[in-house]
């Protein structure tokens, strides 16, 4: 059982940004190779119960979404970036759902966490919409950050320490090549690539 929370203390020098974009595994994944980004956490955020287990909220009744909570340095990423990259590895345009994962635990969300993130969020959104770059509209939830509860410890770099898991070649890993292909030589972290 999950039992402690985290709030918005954050080293000094930091940045919290919370996001949902289907599977935890796969935006942990994505968010560990960028530069500036010094811990991604997976959890649940948003629901309605307190101390979620995985298997409550894959069951789809505790209004909670499967998010992870970035903490990262300002002065080597902007919170624009990690939005760049959010909405570049998922397909915001589903509602409640990315791939074969169905179930409003894996909505699409941004929670934020001050008025400047809530304004770049909906800029941002606005301007992916105007782009057209999708056929159709933009149905990412812009909420404020609430409660967030840490997933249970095997859910921690999942994707680096199960690579080899059926999920992780199908389903993850394509995401972590497209970061790699579309963001590695601006955004990546040197060490996330020599292996």
């Amino acid at each position: 059982m999950t039992s402690t929370t985290m709030d918005d203390a954050v080293p000094a020098g930091l940045a919290v940004a919370t996001l949902a974009g289907g599977c935890f595994w796969c935006t942990e994944a994505v968010f560990l190779r960028m530069k500036g980004v010094r811990r991604v956490v997976s959890g649940y955020t948003a629901g309605h119960t307190d101390a979620p287990t995985y298997r409550e909220v894959c069951e789809g009744d505790t209004g909670h979404a499967e998010a992870v909570r970035i903490e990262f340095d300002p002065t080597q990423v902007r919170y624009e970036d990690l939005l760049d990259v959010f909405f570049a590895t998922h397909d915001p345009t589903t509602r409640n759902r990315q791939g074969n994962d169905v179930g409003t635990q894996y909505r699409s969300a941004i929670f934020f966490h001050d008025d400047a993130q809530r304004r770049a969020a909906i800029a941002t959104v606005e301007a992916l919409d105007r782009a057209r770059i999708w056929p159709d509209p933009v149905v990412t939830e812009i909420a404020p950050a609430t409660r967030f509860w840490p997933a249970e410890a095997f859910h921690h770099d999942y994707f680096a320490r199960n690579g080899g898991q059926p999920y992780c070649r199908f389903v993850v890993a394509p995401k972590v090549a497209k970061f790699d292909e579309k963001f590695g030589a601006t955004l990546g972290r040197a060490d996330a690539f020599s292996g």
